[in-house]
């Protein structure tokens, strides 16, 4: 069957009629919107295959839920869930960094071992063993909060806080009043202000 010749509506039809060459032909077909996507977007952590494989879930979500009969195309119904998926992926990764906080263990609590004892006496940090590296650590931290004073502008700073508190672009956006792609443009001026040596 050629698919080029069908209409983006009749595809989706028999791919709710469970036709898989249907789906192989408009996943090839908008394979470029997952591409699109995954470029304006970074995750701390991720490799860019991890971020398209989100993109690809977004694409087959729009293939599964696709209403023709509405008046939007498929093309930007497919774009929106492509931009979703990526997004909720960023912001649970984001969610994930916060685990250890959830399931803490006090240092100021009796041991199990001897109620004597805290938990805290009983510990040795390598930062209390290595006091060159404490420095050291402390002298970097330094330079990379004045390089962020320095270099960052107002907007910038205020992204990157609310950034690395976990919210998405999308709350960003709105607790900043600006748009999606001006919060997604500050993030990448600051990643490469600060990638820079």
């Amino acid at each position: 069957m050629d698919y080029s010749k069908l209409e983006d509506n009749e595809i989706i039809k028999r791919i709710h009629k469970h036709d898989d060459d249907a789906v192989e032909y408009l996943l090839k077909k908008y394979g470029y919107l997952v591409k699109r996507e995954v470029r304006t977007v970074y995750l701390i952590g991720a490799e860019m295959d991890d971020l398209s494989q989100e993109g690809m879930i977004g694409l087959f979500k729009a293939m599964r839920d696709y209403q023709p009969e509405k008046d939007t195309s498929f093309a930007t119904f497919a774009s929106v869930c492509i931009r979703r998926q990526i997004q909720n992926a960023i912001t649970n990764s984001n969610r994930k960094k916060h685990v250890p906080l959830n399931s803490y263990v006090s240092l100021y609590m009796n041991s199990e071992e001897d109620d004597n004892f805290m938990l805290e006496e009983r510990l040795v940090t390598s930062r209390e063993e290595d006091p060159e590296k404490l420095l050291i650590a402390k002298e970097q931290q330094k330079d990379r909060n004045e390089r962020i004073q320095k270099e960052l502008s107002k907007l910038e700073k205020q992204v990157l806080t609310l950034y690395l508190q976990g919210m998405s672009y999308e709350a960003i956006a709105e607790h900043l009043g600006k748009t999606e792609k001006a919060v997604d443009n500050a993030l990448q001026r600051i990643r490469g202000k600060l990638s820079r040596k």
